[in-house]
């Protein structure tokens, strides 16, 4: 089983070093310390184990370290920043594997991106040495690019050339749409293998600056406190420790405190229920910041997020995912309530803003998605997301035979209305009821209400809303039918509906880029007996089957 949870303690790839308003971030990859014994490291290369111990970093960062303000990211060694994914463990991974490992650290780019946008702590990335292929796409997710002038440091995407494949972790939607580099000047730089340096580098656009080597962490720092005297980020706060999740995994059942996983390998489907909180929010964001990493919110999102991590990359046989909620919708909406009105405090943003990471995750798994809507669910505000989310929702209308408890409901509240974006832009209401204004502002309207079944249904805000008599058959179908199907042309399908509207960077980078690497990852050009993946740096010629396809 592949392990998400790290700790700085246990960092093999990884030096955190926090100079006050500064923290620098050096990779140091343990050539013998990934994820397979046989295949080594070298060259500062990375596998899904360096990125996991990075996204545990930048976790971190935000919540552990509120005083930092810029980060520079950079390489203990001094000939190479770092070679980019290892292409022994490319060459041999399987396809699934490629995939998401390449999903992974798309995210953890994100990631970095969103801390600059939005959390105050810009990245600059420091480069000695050769900087090639996801090793420049990690460079390119920082805010300002800084490169050695000394005739030999260079930056550089191979995989074309080299390899037979794309640079997968956004590189080509960087270059163009971040960096606005010409696309006649990214062709010829996508297709040369010795990369770029100096002068051209930045006037390509490639870098942001060059500075003598001597001089490059001296140079580095002084613009780390120039972009940390803009950040709002307070100098004085505590931070926020990040516990032990407390994960405990008995069969097919894997519990935390507010989610529980149970996995039906007949039926090929996980139930994910979602506990709402046990307490009323706490009464201001003082109080929630005392809560640490019990506050309710933040519970939700780390343990949502290793469950998803862990359903991703350790069951992928397991296609459907069902969500359930069980809980007081009133306190889920009080805990919404004390987010939305206290942005400005950083602990608070930083926790809705993780809550909309790990929903966006959801969005980019390629699962099918449900929600199945029942008496004592609190499919409220943050957790209606889920249902939003979902490929198709199921609503009980009325209640079961037998049981007291009084009918689903759904309720929306502040939450709905933009804090949790899709990679679109767009809330999710918005994606659904797209073009249809009267029906998003009629879904709006009802803001603060709870909405049973039938209601639900005909305001769009679920699938179907089947009575107890049908309720069992029309799951039960649905869950059958999806097993039934190819997965891949559901992957297709489903990730092609959930993303209507306006392309943005991310969106392109999961829907257009990962298509075509996921597609490139099995042609023969590239991974086949003679693909160029599987002999490089063998001495042997590979050989390409010439038809464009």
């Amino acid at each position: 089983m592949i392990d998400f949870e790290r700790h700085p303690d246990s960092y093999r790839h990884w030096r955190l070093d926090i100079d006050g308003e500064i923290a620098w971030v050096r990779m140091d990859v343990d050539e013998k310390g990934g994820l397979r014994d046989d295949v080594e490291l070298k060259l500062n290369s990375y596998d899904l184990s360096v990125d996991i111990e990075l996204y545990d970093c930048i976790q971190r960062l935000r919540f552990e370290h509120p005083e930092v303000r810029a980060v520079i990211l950079t390489s203990a060694h001094d000939r190479v920043f770092c070679a980019g994914a290892n292409i022994r463990m490319l060459a041999s991974a399987t396809h699934s594997h490629k995939v998401n490992f390449c999903k992974f650290t798309n995210e953890t780019r994100l990631y970095m991106e969103d801390a600059t946008e939005n959390s105050g702590q810009r990245y600059i990335c420091a480069v000695t040495g050769s900087c090639a292929g996801g090793g420049y796409e990690l460079a390119l997710a920082c805010d300002w690019i800084m490169l050695a002038d000394d005739g030999s440091s260079s930056v550089s995407l191979p995989e074309v050339p080299l390899l037979a494949v794309l640079p997968g972790t956004g590189g080509l939607t960087r270059l163009v749409d971040k960096r606005r580099v010409r696309r006649d000047r990214a062709d010829f730089f996508c297709t040369t293998e010795e990369g770029v340096r100096g002068k051209r580098a930045v006037d390509w656009k490639l870098v942001d600056e060059t500075v003598p080597r001597s001089k490059l962490m001296e140079a580095a720092e002084k613009r780390a406190h120039e972009f940390a005297a803009a950040s709002d980020r307070p100098a004085d706060a505590k931070g926020v420790e990040l516990t032990p999740l407390g994960r405990k995994i008995d069969g097919d059942v894997i519990r935390y405190t507010t989610v529980r996983v149970e996995i039906d390998r007949e039926a090929r489907a996980a139930e994910i229920t979602v506990r709402g909180p046990q307490a009323d929010a706490p009464a201001d964001a003082a109080a929630a910041e005392r809560e640490g990493a019990g506050f309710w919110p933040l519970r939700l999102a780390r343990e949502l997020d290793d469950a998803i991590l862990h359903l991703r990359i350790n069951e992928e046989t397991i296609g459907a995912w069902v969500f359930r909620t069980e809980g007081d919708g009133e306190r889920v909406a009080g805990h919404d309530a004390l987010l939305a009105g206290n942005m400005d405090n950083w602990f608070i943003r930083e926790v809705a803003l993780y809550l909309r990471r790990v929903l966006k995750r959801v969005d980019v798994s390629a699962r099918s998605l449900f929600a199945f809507i029942e008496p004592g669910s609190c499919f409220t505000g943050v957790l209606l997301e889920l249902a939003l989310a979902a490929d198709r929702s199921y609503m009980l209308d009325g209640q079961f035979e037998g049981d007291n408890r009084p009918p689903a409901a759904l309720r929306l509240t502040v939450a709905n209305r933009g804090a949790y974006p899709m990679g679109n832009g767009l809330t999710r209401l918005q994606s659904r009821f797209l073009g249809d204004e009267a029906a998003l502002a009629a879904a709006l309207e009802r803001d603060g209400e709870d909405v049973e079944a039938l209601e639900a249904e005909e305001l769009g805000l679920v699938t179907f809303a089947p009575d107890d008599i049908d309720w069992e058959d029309e799951v039960r179908i649905a869950l059958e039918e999806r097993a039934a199907f190819s997965p891949d042309a559901l992957t297709g399908m489903e990730a092609s509906l959930r993303f209507a509207g306006p392309e943005t960077l991310e969106t392109k980078i999961f829907a257009r880029l990962s298509a075509w690497q996921n597609w490139i990852f099995q042609r023969p050009n590239a991974t086949g007996e003679k693909g160029a993946l599987p002999l490089y740096g063998s001495g042997e010629r590979t050989e390409f089957d010439q038809r464009r396809a």
